[in-house]
């Protein structure tokens, strides 16, 4: 269990790609057992350990999953998310070499998206239409090379698949995403997306809590001169 972050309210932990958040069907452990059961330990709490689920990661994506440990802490991070105020940045790396204005001062991308969910799928589209949601999000190129682009992206709306959608939908899908139009898969069965950065305010008000969790050891092995540009 890497936790990365912890006060009274809120805890925020690093999810591995691979591992639900919440469980389902699957019957799978889930992210929220394992912190539910630190908790338990590291406060002899005897019975149920409560733990606020206010956002979530797809289960291939990596990266900083924060849970409200009091209702308090998942009450205020919920206020936050609604209100666009986390802060949140993922890394991801595309097929092909991402060029016009995401090299340099970055670009915007505005859809619209329509949740498939027997098939567990967006579609994108350019204009607005019935039952869609707008989508937003904005990247910068931190570096490209023949085959690859290494992108910095900032999400303005939290919709479901939706950086994996998006990029998928101008041409560069996520590394991996086979879902989205990817060429492979990655041998752990990852894409190569991470939820790398991430900054909320305290439950108590005031202060900003900014928490980073670095690129998984993969991309390091397999995007070496890409992940070297992020130190």
């Amino acid at each position: 269990m890497d936790i990365l972050y912890e006060d009274n309210h809120i805890v925020a932990v690093a999810k591995p790609a691979g591992v639900l958040v919440q469980g389902d069907e699957t019957g799978d452990v889930a992210l929220m057992d394992a912190v539910k059961e630190y908790l338990k330990r590291k406060y002899n709490k005897p019975g149920q350990v409560f733990l606020g689920l206010v956002h979530r990661l797809d289960r291939p994506v990596s990266g900083i999953v924060l849970f409200g440990k009091t209702s308090k802490g998942a009450s205020r991070l919920s206020e936050q998310f609604r209100a666009h105020k986390v802060k949140k940045i993922y890394f991801a790396v595309v097929e092909g070499r991402v060029e016009g204005e995401g090299v340099g001062e970055g670009a915007v991308l505005q859809h619209y998206l329509i949740k498939n969910h027997e098939k567990n799928t967006v579609r994108v589209f350019a204009e607005a239409q019935e039952g869609a949601q707008y989508a937003e999000l904005s990247y910068v190129v931190v570096g490209a090379d023949e085959k690859y682009s290494l992108l910095r992206v900032e999400l303005k709306t939290g919709r479901s698949h939706q950086i994996r959608a998006q990029l998928a939908f101008v041409g560069y899908p996520i590394v991996g995403d086979m879902k989205y139009g990817a060429a492979a898969t990655l041998p752990d069965q990852s894409i190569a997306l991470h939820a790398g950065e991430i900054t909320f305010q305290r439950a108590t008000g005031g202060e900003m809590v900014h928490v980073v969790q670095p690129v998984p050891a993969l991309w390091k092995k397999k995007f070496p001169d890409l992940v070297r540009l992020l130190v």
